[in-house]
């Protein structure tokens, strides 16, 4: 098999995209991906905990403390979660490939929402990275900067014409 065949195959196994082998068995089944949580790398953690908590109504649901400042923090809303760490933290505990990307550089989040509206109030005072548009792929999006540098795009499906 090819090295790429190989990855692809893998890559299906992984994600449960492969049809399982008939004669596999049970400790050799596919697993079922069960959540994604995105974790972004900042300076401090603190500037962001109001765009969060406050503007979009998240909450707080782990906190690690790193002397007087917050190391990492757990945030949820519903079954949606986002992870914040520090630069600092991550340099404490983290293997050397891990660190060597730590700081390279930005994270884009694409959020779907069902009212953009009220994210679009939430957001009002904040600068737009990207304005409010409607995309060729059918989403009304726009999209803003988080405090730690993060560039986030919220999105709701354009209702379909009748």
């Amino acid at each position: 098999m090819r090295p790429s065949a190989i990855v692809v195959t893998a890559l299906a196994l992984l994600f449960g995209l492969a049809a399982v082998h008939p004669r596999q068995t049970e400790e050799h089944k596919v697993m079922n991906v069960k959540k994604i949580t995105p974790v972004l790398l900042v300076k401090e953690i603190e500037p962001v905990l109001p765009f969060w908590v406050d503007r979009l109504g998240f909450t707080k649901t782990i906190e690690v403390p790193e002397g007087n400042k917050i190391a990492f923090v757990s945030l949820t809303k519903g079954n949606v979660e986002v992870m914040y760490q520090t630069y600092s933290s991550v340099e404490k505990d983290a293997p050397p490939p891990m660190l060597e990307a730590a700081r390279r550089g930005p994270t884009f989040l694409y959020i779907e929402v069902d009212n953009l509206d009220a994210v679009l109030a939430a957001t009002k005072d904040l600068p737009k990275v990207m304005p409010e548009r409607t995309a060729f792929y059918g989403m009304r999006e726009f999209g803003v900067q988080d405090p730690g540098g993060h560039f986030i795009t919220f999105a709701q499906p354009v209702a379909a014409a009748h």
